[in-house]
């Protein structure tokens, strides 16, 4: 089954053409032409990719982003937009997006992109719901939330904060998240992993500095502790 997709694109021309060779390459798509209307369905309905213009109108493309990593949810951000700049660039990676594809580009480029963040962040895995003491994760809505308040992951901390939660009580070794939740084969990105975990703990522990959720395995790898870790 195909990716379920959310184009917000004010240009009629541009969200046409894409909407026509999104929905050729087997995509189910939904479209809105601003960000207000692009919450409202984000808010409502489960999507697994979401591809947002930058500059629309009354409210951009970086501000609804904004309110969609406030609110817990992890689904992966691409960017479209005609400005190039690397501070543009910075802000919308710094708010949370996970891909950036400047105007005006080929159609084939944008397939790759997309490809590539449904691969790191896979659907197959159903609609399961998490309740792990005072955790609360929503795997269709990829929305985090503890004691009840949002925690805003990216796209690629939420993949590896479930990827550990369906192997609760399992030592994964670094090489197994690399390949897993990266698809990188060399253990040479190993450090992209603990400073992924730092940041988990940091959202999610009591205390970061004393892990009790996400243990470490001296010399292996992590192990993610289930109830016993809140």
């Amino acid at each position: 089954m195909k990716a379920r997709i959310l184009l917000v694109e004010d240009e009629d021309a541009l969200r046409i053409t894409l909407s026509d060779r999104l929905r050729g390459e087997g995509y189910t798509l939904d479209t809105a032409v601003d960000a207000e209307e692009g919450l409202k369905k984000v808010m409502t309905s489960p999507f697994d990719l979401l591809i947002l213009d930058v500059m629309l109108p009354f409210r951009s493309g970086f501000d609804m982003c904004r309110d969609i990593r406030q609110a817990g949810m992890a689904t992966p951000i691409l960017f479209l937009t005609a400005r190039n700049e690397v501070y543009d660039k910075v802000v919308g990676f710094t708010l949370g997006g996970d891909d950036y594809v400047t105007k005006p580009f080929e159609p084939a480029e944008l397939m790759v992109r997309i490809d590539a963040l449904l691969r790191r962040a896979p659907v197959q895995a159903g609609h399961a719901v998490h309740d792990i003491g005072s955790l609360h994760v929503d795997v269709a809505r990829r929305q985090v939330t503890k004691a009840g308040e949002s925690v805003s992951l990216s796209a690629r901390e939420f993949h590896l904060l479930r990827f550990l939660i369906e192997r609760s009580g399992r030592t994964i070794t670094r090489g197994e998240l690399l390949q897993e939740v990266w698809g990188y084969d060399s253990s040479s990105f190993s450090k992209t992993v603990d400073v992924h975990i730092y940041s988990l703990r940091k959202k999610l522990e009591e205390d970061p500095n004393y892990p009790a959720l996400i243990t470490t395995v001296k010399g292996v790898g992590y192990r993610f502790e289930g109830s016993r870790g809140l």
